[in-house]
């Protein structure tokens, strides 16, 4: 413990940064534009935009995250997951404050620049304006405030609705002008994989979290439970990218994404296996990575087919 508690000021704003998540809010924007370039309306600059934008409301939603958790006293000693810089001491509720309204502008800016580039019918300007602003009180309020949604299950959902929906037929739209619900089959396999990345998560604290009244979907399912929802959701995710293949590309390279599947199983394996809340402390990272994987192949099929 005592090697936690002297870790340094710049190594707890790493820490609370998290920035090995990033992928998971990197993929989504990657699998919008790949469909939009299968099409052939890929758009480099908007494309970029949109991961500099996703990636500052991930940062955004990991600071707020330990903020929120820190000041309800749920991120405690017993806590399986990394000791964070507020939880520590290291960080303070002022200096949290301060990240939190920067980390606020800054996904604004790069926002209000992504919005100016990619619009041009007042109609969508104003969409993506209040889409926007929707995605940092979303990101804020998973844990921050009164009632947070976080700690009444639907984490879940917003993840689905964030990480899947909305980034991926975000990104799509604003390189394409246009929305096909077709769309809505990769983007819903992104928002599943990017729930089961959280359940893994919920799954570490399950125990923790159940104490101190956070009442994630994995403590409301119960242990059990939330490794068969795990393994739906992975399945899910391959289910939706498979009938994109079968419906769409028509060719072999379409089903590239398959060979992540493997990986997907052994994870799924895995969880159903170890029972244990710190046995998903490794599964985290793995989690990230196989989400990132899935989604570069499905992305570089649909550029070969």
């Amino acid at each position: 413990m005592s090697d936690t508690i002297t870790i340094s000021p710049a190594r707890a704003w790493m820490v609370s940064l998290r920035l090995r998540t990033l992928p998971l809010a990197l993929a989504s924007i990657v699998t919008g534009s790949a469909i939009a370039g299968w099409q052939g309306h890929f758009r480099p600059v908007v494309a970029l935009l949109a991961l500099v934008t996703a990636a500052m409301l991930q940062i955004l939603s990991n600071l707020a995250n330990d903020y929120g958790d820190a000041v309800k006293g749920s991120d405690e000693k017993g806590r399986i997951g990394p000791m964070r810089g507020m939880q520590l001491g290291i960080i303070s509720r002022e200096q949290m404050k301060v990240a939190l309204i920067i980390a606020i502008t800054l996904s604004l800016l790069f926002g209000g620049i992504l919005i100016a580039v990619a619009c041009k019918q007042p109609a969508d300007i104003l969409g993506f304006l209040l889409l926007g602003v929707l995605s940092i009180i979303a990101a804020i309020t998973y844990t921050v405030g009164t009632r947070p949604y976080g700690y009444m299950g639907l984490g879940d959902l917003s993840v689905l609705i964030f990480f899947g929906w909305l980034s991926v037929a975000g990104s799509y739209y604003l390189q394409t002008n246009a929305f096909h619900t077709i769309v809505m089959l990769p983007a819903t396999a992104c928002g599943l994989l990017a729930a089961a990345v959280l359940n893994i998560n919920n799954l570490r604290d399950i125990d923790t979290d159940r104490l101190n009244g956070k009442n994630t979907l994995a403590v409301r399912l119960g242990p059990k439970r939330a490794r068969y929802y795990h393994v739906a959701l992975l399945s899910g995710a391959v289910a939706c990218l498979a009938l994109f293949s079968l419906l769409k590309t028509h060719t072999l390279a379409g089903w590239l994404f398959m060979l992540a599947v493997p990986a997907l199983y052994m994870q799924a394996r895995y969880v159903l296996h170890d029972t244990t809340p710190s046995g998903m402390r490794p599964m985290l990272e793995k989690t990230v990575k196989c989400t990132l994987l899935i989604n570069v192949l499905f992305a570089a099929g649909l550029l070969i087919s």
